[in-house]
């Protein structure tokens, strides 16, 4: 499948990997992708203020009547009033930090959306994963649009289409901002696998407007 450029241009396909950065356009959907959103230095920063001011917690859900750990920490920030559930369990927001904050009035511009609420994920080592999902609840609404911070250790973030089984794989390096928009979340799949590689901590958070 063409992907587009915002000018109209086509972009030049290599394994499946798209390092472009701006507005790409592909099928059923759209995202931005900035790697270098954010400079080293405030890179670094923002990871070591995230890993020790955050309250992360091991969530679990049931799965084949057994409870199963999350591959991951958690954590979930945001506006008082905005719950948000998934995968059967229903976090309550803590209060924005001073970190988060900093983060979220510089996306923003580029999103051209004021979030109310973020999800937190800490990946300790490569074998911490989140497995194929959409962003598609309904507190969520019609064509969300998802801002996606990373800080931290790389790791390879994948898109699959749902009906067609393309799929797409983009290197979220440390300091890097994608944004998810349009009707992606209805017709496109993401995770973060597993690696074997040896790979440090990451943190990734996902902003969000629950409605």
């Amino acid at each position: 499948m063409n992907q587009l450029d915002i000018f109209g241009n086509l972009i030049p396909q290599k394994s499946g990997i798209n390092p472009r950065e701006g507005l790409i356009i592909i099928e059923n959907g759209e995202y931005i992708f900035y790697p270098n959103f954010f400079s080293k230095t405030e890179s670094d920063l923002l990871l070591k203020g995230l890993r020790s001011h955050i309250v992360w917690k091991q969530e679990s859900m049931n799965m084949y009547g057994k409870k199963i750990d999350f591959p991951r920490l958690t954590a979930w920030y945001g506006n008082n009033d905005k719950q948000y559930s998934f995968s059967g369990i229903t976090l309550n927001p803590l209060p924005w930090t001073r970190e988060i904050l900093k983060i979220k009035n510089k996306i923003e511009p580029i999103a051209k959306t004021e979030f109310n609420s973020v999800l937190l994920n800490l990946y300790r080592d490569g074998n911490d994963s989140i497995s194929w999902h959409t962003d598609a609840e309904k507190e969520l609404g019609l064509n969300p649009v998802i801002a996606s911070v990373n800080f931290g250790a790389t790791r390879r973030f994948q898109l699959r289409h749902i009906k067609t089984k393309e799929k797409l794989e983009i290197e979220l390096t440390n300091g890097s901002l994608l944004i998810m928009q349009g009707e992606l979340q209805h017709f496109w799949q993401h995770q973060v696998p597993k690696t074997s590689k040896l790979v440090g901590e990451r943190i990734n958070l996902t902003f969000r407007v629950i409605k």
